[in-house]
C-alpha cells in the first residue's frame, strides 16, 4: 500500500495540474480563436481530454487518480478508500484545485487572485451537472481494467458538448474555477447549485451502478481511475 502522504500528494498535484490544463487551455483558446466561442470550446475540450488521459495514467497508480471529491466519496462507500483517507483526500484536491487556478494565472501573467464573474444557473445546468457526474461515476465504475484512463477522458470529452454546463462534473474542479475569471470560470453565486447537483449525480451513478450489477451484468472496477474526475 503507498503511504498515505504520497497519495495525498499524487492527489494535491494531479487535481492543480488538472485545473491549470483546463483553465489555461481555455486562457489560451479565448485568446486565439477570435470571439469564435465553438473553437474556443473545441480547444479547451482537447486539451483537457489530453490532459486528463496523461495525469490519471500517471498518478492512478499511486492514488487512484480520483482529483474528484465526489469520486473518493463513492470509493469509500464501496469499501475501495478507507474512510479515514476520505477528508485528507477531498482537502488534498481542493487546496490542489485552487493553486491550479493560481498557476494558470501565473502563466499567462494574469492576476493571481480572482473571482469568475460568469454566472452558471438554472434548472438547466443543475440537470447537466447531475448527468454528467453520474455518467464519469458510471463509467468509472463499470470501465474494463485497464481501460479506464482512456474512457474517462473520452466521456469528459463528449460531456463538454452534450451537457449545457459543458461538465464540470467535480465539486474540485468547480471551486478551482471559482477563483479564476477566464473562459472556464464560474461565478460564486452558481457553486452551490453546482456542487449539490454534482452530489446529486455521484449517489445517481453509483445507484444505476448497483442496479446494472443486481441484474447480472457483470463486475466492475477496481481503485484506480487509473479512477476519475472533470473537468
Amino acid at each position: 500500500m503507498t503511504p498515505l502522504r504520497h497519495r495525498l500528494l499524487a492527489e494535491g498535484l494531479g487535481t492543480a495540474l488538472l485545473l491549470a490544463v483546463v483553465i489555461g487551455s481555455g486562457i489560451m483558446a479565448e485568446r486565439l480563436a477570435g470571439g469564435n466561442v465553438a473553437i474556443a470550446l473545441l480547444a479547451n475540450t482537447a486539451a483537457t481530454v489530453g490532459g486528463l488521459y496523461v495525469l490519471i495514467e500517471m498518478f492512478g497508480p499511486i492514488s487512484g487518480a480520483h482529483f474528484n471529491p465526489v469520486v473518493s466519496a463513492v470509493m469509500t462507500v464501496r469499501g475501495e478508500l478507507p474512510g479515514s483517507a476520505l477528508l485528507p483526500y477531498v482537502a488534498a484536491q481542493l487546496v490542489g484545485a485552487v493553486l491550479g487556478a493560481w498557476l494558470a494565472h501565473a502563466m499567462f501573467d494574469l492576476s493571481i487572485l480572482q473571482l469568475s464573474t460568469k454566472a452558471r444557473s438554472g434548472p438547466g445546468q443543475w440537470i447537466a451537472e447531475t448527468v454528467a457526474t453520474a455518467g464519469l461515476l458510471l463509467v468509472i465504475l463499470r470501465a474494463p481494467n485497464g481501460r479506464a484512463s482512456t474512457m474517462v477522458a473520452a466521456y469528459i470529452g463528449a460531456a463538454y458538448w452534450f451537457t449545457a454546463s459543458t461538465s464540470f462534473a467535480n465539486p474540485a474542479a468547480a471551486l478551482g474555477r471559482m477563483f479564476s475569471n477566464s473562459f472556464a470560470g464560474i461565478a460564486p453565486s452558481s457553486l452551490p447549485g453546482f456542487v449539490l447537483a454534482e452530489c446529486a449525480g455521484a449517489a445517481l451513478g453509483l445507484l444505476l451502478y448497483r442496479l446494472l450489477e443486481s441484474r447480472g451484468a457483470g463486475g466492475g472496477h477496481p481503485n484506480v481511475i487509473e479512477s476519475s474526475g472533470e473537468h
